[in-house]
């Protein structure tokens, strides 16, 4: 039996605009396992990015409560979150983000320096093996501006999960990519995974959402359904392809 790493509970989030309240999230109840690459679908303005967001402590629910760890992040104070989301959580955007001033491996080694467990010589070699298993060492002395998009996201990879975290969260993180490098970076998010590392990335990406083994579907605030899959064999993709088609179309994708 699986064990759940983050659990919602009555998950909420509205805000003000033009006077009535906007309800975005409505009484979300989720749980993600350890191990799992978990994906969330459904339309755009379905708040897929909004459940992100409030599951990983980047914005607060309006109600409800999210455990991790045994503790309700929702109820955490910002120095705790901060220290939460460099710990415990990674984070890869669409828009990578990098320091536009620090050189690939900088990017890398300087959210490493925070986790005082490790030495500053142990985060560099640490940072050296991962940019290595991105295949970007060759270029870790460059600046984001001077490297590809398709390596800018490889980068970003690499500083995401720099301090090993529990979760890595990933929004579209290939919705600004060719079809070549978003094949690359799906690689090497299937790759983390297999190794053990627990995803849960939001995407409206077809391909994307085929490496995971268990797809949400949100629509109107809320999961209205669930599709749980083998894990991803580049040999079985068309006929996984063919059976995610089926269960979106059945959703009105």
């Amino acid at each position: 039996m699986k064990n759940a790493i983050l659990t919602a509970k009555g998950l909420c989030k509205s805000f003000a605009q033009g006077g009535e309240q906007v309800h975005v999230l409505t009484q979300v109840e989720l749980e993600l396992f350890e191990g799992d690459f978990t994906v969330i679908m459904g339309a755009s303005g379905s708040g897929k990015s909004t459940l992100l967001y409030s599951l990983s402590g980047m914005d607060r629910a309006t109600a409800g409560e999210v455990i991790f760890k045994n503790r309700d992040i929702t109820k955490l104070k910002e120095k705790e979150l901060s220290m939460l989301r460099c710990k415990d959580f990674g984070f890869i955007f669409q828009q990578m983000h990098l320091v536009s001033n620090l050189s690939l491996f900088e990017n890398v080694v300087v959210p490493g320096y925070l986790d005082k467990e490790r030495t500053a010589q142990q985060v560099r070699d640490y940072a050296d093996e991962l940019l290595d298993k991105m295949g970007i060492k060759q270029v870790k002395e460059h600046l984001p501006s001077q490297v590809s998009g398709g390596e800018q996201q490889r980068c970003a990879i690499a500083r995401a999960v720099i301090n090993s975290p529990a979760l890595l969260f990933a929004d579209e993180p290939t919705g600004a990519l060719n079809r070549k490098n978003t094949t690359e970076v799906l690689n090497l998010l299937s790759g983390l995974n297999s190794a053990g590392q627990s995803i849960l990335m939001v995407t409206h990406d077809l391909r994307a959402a085929l490496r995971a083994n268990r797809i949400l579907y949100l629509e109107d605030g809320s999961i209205i359904a669930s599709l749980d899959l083998p894990p991803y064999s580049a040999e079985e993709e068309k006929s996984r392809e063919t059976q995610v088609n089926a269960w979106l179309s059945s959703l009105h994708w």
